[in-house]
């Protein structure tokens, strides 16, 4: 069972959070992907609080129950700000980060601005420097495609089972309630800001550069866990993320794309649970 908690982050922005786990247990951070919530590390989060670690889970800005922001600043170096403000808050010496895709840049970016006091060790969740551009194109494209929102949950449900076509359709739609938001015209929207996709298009060989040069620099523990039919990372950017950081372990989901922790859980979880308990003892 979780309980819910709030932190701050960059300019006073609220950071809603759920908390597994007792008091004094080495922490882990959990940071999921753009357009996720919190929720995406529910059963991990039980299982690594259930074995002793304290465990946040947190909605970054802009989605789930956090704020959004008012000038709409979605920058990675302010949401790693974010992160090692929730550090300062939460008074630990040192926790392991687990990010998932855009959670992962934010863990990778982090992890450069402090030492191993503060970030003791990361997990990059289907995620490296240099991406597919057609993986990224087609998350970019469902993030974007639907913010005329839902008449029904079962029309989201629709909209995930075309965009996750490996998965079987879920019959109840529950599950989907934590993703959304039901307002007042009464259609349902994704829980986040639609306004953090909007702007200037990114210098994309510019942030690979900017990434490489921040995994050159890792010289805390690292893994990286590929869902094996991922369409964003592939083998090549495997092999060139490990050449930059030759100590990092690398773990590969075979039933899972892009969206590994939900794709094979039991199998992901594992992996983050061997990988914080090697890291935490060290």
């Amino acid at each position: 069972m979780s309980t819910s908690q709030s932190f701050r982050g960059v300019g006073g922005i609220a950071l809603a959070a759920d908390r597994w786990g007792p008091d004094d247990g080495p922490v882990v951070i959990m940071l999921h992907g753009g357009g996720q919530t919190r929720h995406s590390w529910k059963t991990t989060g039980l299982r690594l609080g259930e074995h002793g670690f304290r465990v946040f889970a947190l909605d970054a800005r802009g989605h789930g129950e956090s704020d959004w922001s008012t000038d709409r600043d979605y920058e990675r170096s302010t949401m790693a700000q974010d992160l090692l403000d929730v550090l300062e808050q939460i008074g630990t010496h040192a926790a392991v980060v687990v990010g998932a895709s855009m959670g992962g840049l934010t863990a990778l970016q982090a992890s450069t601005m402090v030492g191993a006091e503060r970030i003791s060790g990361i997990v990059l969740v289907d995620v490296v420097p240099r991406p597919e551009l057609v993986g990224i194109t087609r998350v970019f494209d469902f993030l974007t495609a639907h913010n005329e929102g839902f008449a029904s949950l079962d029309d989201a449900a629709d909209a995930v089972a075309a965009y996750l076509p490996h998965r079987e359709r879920p019959t109840n739609t529950d599950g989907l309630r934590r993703n959304l938001r039901h307002a007042d015209d009464g259609r349902w929207y994704w829980h986040w800001d639609p306004g953090m996709f909007e702007g200037e298009t990114p210098d994309l060989a510019m942030q690979v550069q900017h990434l490489e040069d921040a995994a050159r620099k890792l010289r805390i523990p690292v893994m990286l866990i590929r869902g094996k039919l991922s369409d964003v990372v592939s083998e090549e950017g495997v092999q060139a993320f490990l050449d930059l950081v030759p100590h990092a372990r690398f773990v590969e989901l075979s039933a899972a794309a892009h969206t590994a922790a939900a794709d094979d859980n039991d199998a992901f979880t594992t992996a983050v649970f061997d990988f914080v308990t090697e890291t935490s003892a060290e």
